[in-house]
């Protein structure tokens, strides 16, 4: 198994800028923004929290030393959740419809949190899992990010040494990959430290599979835990133990991100907030809540908000109002004192007065969910559920009761709200017919999760995300790619591929235009990523470290069509296993 390289652990201090409402500060006085996303961690998977299982000190310092939403909200799944954040905008309306094969993309016409800020002339990046488009326009670095490092996909199915994007180039990642993505932002921070800077943390973990360094795992792995599942005979307490040792992973990493800014002093000006994309990928402890990830009750939805500025923030702060995701983008905008560079309205609204403790006229709101057709709403105190029934949570924060009948009016406010809501939002989350864009950026990579298989060729797996296309046995199997050629021109062709013999003759086409070559020789290393398994892993791919070929030049005409992989013949029982097709100008 392995071993993370321990650094030293730091505390942070702080104070603030002002944080008025008038003009934009020059950005010498702008506050630095640090943002982290944890993947797949529940609400209850915190020390502050109650969960008595693990130790997250480093995370729950921000609440210490700023404030904690108790009702904080996003969605039920990973890419939904991070669209929200970077427009202020609900999922639907920005082109997301789910968290695989091009449904993740968000619209090119959307406005990000990262173009706003630099636009107000902050160094930006983004570090770890992107989920959110792979190819230019939507590939972070088209997004408002200056610099990327991570993987623009939904899993990734090996969490060691593995391959990742580095600006658009494929890199080979170094050690346990959270202590790399915290490695490359902790450079970007030094690197801008005469600042201002916006540095996303976009974490993959706890999500599976279920991976971690040793000195994580060896205080879990035989882990009594005191703290279950309201319904313990379901929960897999391997995979719990191997969840919470990735949790205590993170806030070592936190801490590391809070040491260095302590390191330089820029504690006293820099904003840093740490929140969860879902609820929990499993039944372990979450409070008694209901759900979990995948579903639009609370514990799908309800997730870790702690967020510090010190001596702006007060210490110790506990929100109790109700707040989600799309609040991110205008709130950090509002405290920094920036416009929001946005052409659609936003649905979130900046919570600065909450953090204030300045809302003493604030509204109650409604907060919407959607997960394929079904729609929650959650108000101050009521949530109505996708079947249409009432839970009064602050009486039933376990969902137990429908509260409809003694709350009829209430029911029916809130089944109306939902009902005028999904009649905006449900046309956008149909089927998803847009092309995968080629010629944006010098080179296109299209995985194998973009593409469909045709005849008898096989994905490594059933999740898409990270798997390759395998069981390529026959002339009249293909691949294909729905593309959109934005630059018309001489496009180097490559696929990325594994082949257990050389012979077979390759052929890429594309609206008339091909080019072939011939797998001259063997290359067929092992898939891995097993071995790194607390608990055996469902649905992620194993990996395989695949080998370019040159196809030679194809001259591709600008438009839409089907970019096709087939074979002339084949040489041996299989042609070759492909991971990517790649497509670079010249």
């Amino acid at each position: 198994m392995r071993s993370a390289a321990i650094s030293g652990l730091f505390l942070l201090s702080a104070v603030a800028l002002p944080l008025g409402c008038g003009d934009a500060p020059p950005a010498s006085a702008r506050p630095n923004v640090v943002v982290i996303l944890a993947d797949d961690q529940g609400w209850g998977d915190l020390s502050i929290h109650g969960n008595t299982n693990l130790s997250t000190p480093n995370i729950d310092s921000l609440a210490r030393d700023g404030a904690l939403f108790e009702h904080f909200y996003v969605c039920s799944v990973c890419a939904p959740t991070r669209a929200e954040f970077l427009t202020g905008r609900y999922y639907a309306r920005g082109g997301v419809r789910g968290v695989s094969t091009g449904q993740e993309r968000l619209n090119i016409d959307e406005h990000t949190i990262a173009q706003t800020f630099k636009a107000a002339g902050y160094a930006t990046g983004a570090f770890g899992k992107w989920h959110n488009g792979t190819q230019h326009p939507y590939h972070p670095n088209a997004r408002g990010f200056d610099e990327f490092y991570g993987f623009t996909e939904g899993h990734w199915g090996h969490y060691f040494d593995y391959e990742l994007d580095h600006n658009g180039k494929l890199v080979r990642g170094e050690g346990f990959v959270i202590d790399d993505f915290t490695n490359h932002a902790i450079a970007f921070i030094e690197q801008n430290r005469d600042g201002p800077f916006f540095a996303y943390l976009p974490f993959n973990t706890p999500h599976s599979p279920m991976q971690v360094p040793d000195e994580f795992w060896e205080r879990f792995a035989a882990k009594d835990l005191d703290k279950r599942h309201r319904d313990p005979d379901i929960e897999d307490v391997p995979k719990t133990r191997a969840a919470l040792a990735m949790v205590e992973n993170i806030d070592w990493n936190v801490g590391r991100v809070l040491a260095k800014l302590d390191e330089l002093q820029l504690s006293e000006n820099t904003i840093v907030l740490y929140f969860s994309d879902n609820g929990p990928n499993g039944w372990r402890w979450n409070d008694g809540m209901k759900g979990r990830k995948g579903s639009i009750d609370e514990g799908g939805l309800r997730v870790p908000f702690l967020i510090r500025w010190t001596g702006a923030i007060p210490a110790g702060r506990k929100v109790g109002k109700i707040a989600g995701a799309i609040d991110l983008l205008p709130t950090l905008a509002d405290l920094a004192g920036i416009p929001v560079k946005s052409e659609k309205p936003l649905d979130g609204k900046s919570i600065k007065p909450l953090l204030l403790g300045e809302e003493s006229d604030w509204p109650d709101r409604l907060l919407f969910s959607l997960r394929r057709e079904q729609v929650s709403v959650r108000s101050g105190r009521f949530r109505l559920d996708a079947e249409g029934r009432l839970f009064d949570l602050e009486a039933d924060p376990g969902q137990a009761l429908d509260a409809a009948a003694e709350h009829a009016e209430t029911a029916a406010e809130l089944r109306a709200a939902a009902a005028r809501w999904g009649a905006e939002v449900l046309p956008n989350v149909g089927p998803d017919d847009r092309p995968f864009p080629v010629g944006h950026a010098a080179m296109t990579l299209l995985p194998a999760r973009d593409g469909v298989p045709h005849g008898g060729i096989e994905r490594s797996a059933r999740a898409p995300n990270c798997s390759y296309f395998t069981n390529w046995t026959s002339a009249e199997d293909a691949m294909t790619w729905d593309i959109e050629v934005a630059q018309a021109g001489d496009y180097e062709a490559q696929i990325y591929f594994a082949a257990a013999e050389a012979g077979s003759t390759v052929e890429l086409s594309f609206n008339g235009a091909s080019v072939s070559a011939k797998i001259d020789e063997a290359y067929d290393p092992p898939a891995y990523g097993a071995a790194d398994d607390r608990v055996p892993r469902v649905g992620e791919s194993l990996v395989k470290d695949f080998k370019p070929l040159s196809l030679g030049t194809i001259s591709l005409a600008a438009g839409r069509g089907e970019l096709k992989l087939r074979a002339e013949d084949v040489a041996g029982g299989e042609v070759a296993e492909v991971r990517y097709a790649a497509l670079t100008r010249k």
